[in-house]
């Protein structure tokens, strides 16, 4: 007998993931029984309009999750951290979007369509990776089941929209203020955006790496099952575009392999698209993905550095694919395997 249906919370409502995770709910059909919407004490109180009925945000306590079988939480770590314990003592399953406990063993980290079979071994809490590490997973998956991968190098190039509203707002402001010959102060970030590239996002470990070059080794290890002793190298840059982040993608493989095999099988892969054909000048770039859904692959190419190598152009929608499309995936895979 069937379950009957989830009861639902979205933590984090208001926030431009939170968003645009309400949206993709509706868009994906996603049967529910109930669904809250819940927030920081700042934010309780905002009215959300959805499937044709007005909701008011709550402020998130941890009474908020009684009876609520799927949590969707985009709100931070610190907060995920926090109520993660309460969400799984109440019977619920949190789907986290932070980067809280993607790292952790016992957590599985999860793309849909990639490695739904982790899903079952969730002891309450499931991880969406990294929005980097997303898009870029639908891709090697299909390439790394044929050919087996023996070396990764990534450059990202990653939209402002990654590091929420007051950055995406940062831009705009900045951009104005340099057209204008004026002053600007840098407030989301450490320098100005505006005609700019930064080469660092997030904070710098011992290695030189910053912690979101390491979440893409890490988390790419994790989800697809690599040997932990895999080389894998990636330098992330914050560029001046809004939304949708673009990425350089250098892999050596196991077995030989070529452009023509590479574009095949990715053409007929989940969520991929490709955009292949340079002497025409089409190849993906962030305005052909921003507000869709699939991750454009283009500029498929052999790589002159690696033997076996194939080098590639990947774009996606950040806030899409990256953060909430996988998290209502994820959902919509927990209530069709019965996993809640």
């Amino acid at each position: 007998m069937a379950k009957q249906k989830a009861n639902i919370a979205i933590l984090g409502a208001t926030g431009v993931v939170g968003r645009e995770i309400t949206k993709i709910i509706d868009e994906l059909n996603i049967e529910f029984n109930a669904i809250k919407f819940l927030s920081s004490a700042k934010s309780a109180g905002t009215k959300l309009n959805f499937q044709g009925r007005e909701y008011t945000v709550e402020e998130a306590k941890p009474e908020s999750f009684d009876g609520v079988n799927i949590v969707l939480a985009s709100a931070g770590g610190s907060t995920s951290k926090l109520f993660a314990p309460e969400i799984v003592k109440r019977g619920g399953v949190l789907i986290d979007n932070s980067s809280a406990f993607r790292m952790e063993k016992d957590v599985p980290l999860v793309i849909a369509y990639v490695n739904d079979e982790d899903l079952k071994k969730h002891k309450g809490i499931i991880a969406n990776p990294n929005c980097s590490t997303s898009q870029l997973m639908l891709v090697l998956k299909p390439l790394n089941e044929k050919f087996k991968i023996k070396r990764l190098i990534v450059s990202t190039y990653q939209a402002v929209s990654g590091a929420g509203l007051k950055a995406i707002n940062e831009l705009r402001e900045n951009t104005k203020a340099a057209l204008n010959n004026e002053e600007f102060t840098p407030d989301a970030f450490k320098k100005p955006i505006a005609f700019n590239v930064i080469p660092q996002i997030d904070v710098f470990c011992e290695n030189g790496y910053t912690k979101e070059e390491m979440k893409v080794a890490n988390e790419t290890k994790k989800i697809l099952h690599l040997p932990e002793n895999l080389p894998i190298s990636c330098t992330a840059a914050r560029v001046p575009v809004f939304n949708s982040h673009s990425e350089a993608v250098d892999i050596e493989f196991e077995q030989k392999v070529s452009p023509d095999e590479v574009r095949e099988i990715l053409q007929n892969s989940f969520g991929v698209q490709v955009i292949d054909n340079p002497e025409n000048f089409e190849y993906p770039t962030t305005r052909d993905s921003s507000g869709v859904d699939p991750v454009f692959v283009g500029r498929i190419r052999k790589n002159l550095a690696f033997d076996n190598g194939i080098s590639l152009w990947c774009v996606a929608d950040n806030l899409r694919i990256g953060a909430a499309l996988n998290t209502v995936r994820l959902c919509k895979k927990v209530i069709e395997m019965e996993l809640y």
